[in-house]
């Protein structure tokens, strides 16, 4: 996935949308800020997740990290690679070390998510 191909939240999640699908991580910048993951707590599949309530948790050697649903929907698929390599999510975090798949049961909620050129402009603004 390219950055541009994706939606942003204010607290650094990315949302890859197709049709009522969509896969979560944290952005680049996010896993830069946490340091060096250890430990991330998927959700479990067939939970319901509410847009801008916590999804999951990520842990790294500075602290731990609430995930929050960038849309409202239930999880489909929690990527399982991350319990035995949390590194993932700094090594490949549009990739390889994304956090988990949701059904979108609200699209509209995405409107309201930043694109790459905007989210570009928030870290910018927000480090200051």
């Amino acid at each position: 996935m390219k950055p541009e191909e994706l939606k942003y939240t204010k607290t650094h999640e990315w949302l890859h949308i197709s049709g009522d699908a969509a896969v979560v991580g944290i952005s680049d910048h996010a896993q830069h800020e946490m340091g060096d993951i250890v430990f991330v707590d998927l959700p479990k599949v067939g939970s319901k997740v509410q847009k801008e309530k916590q999804a999951c948790v990520v842990e790294s050697v500075k602290s731990a990290f609430d995930i929050y649903a960038p849309v409202s929907g239930e999880i489909t698929e929690a990527n399982t690679k991350l319990s035995d390599e949390p590194a993932l999510v700094n090594q490949s975090p549009l990739e390889n070390g994304w956090l988990f798949k949701m059904k979108i049961s609200a699209p509209a909620e995405a409107s309201d998510l930043m694109d790459w050129n905007a989210y570009q402009e928030f870290v910018k603004t927000a480090a200051h």
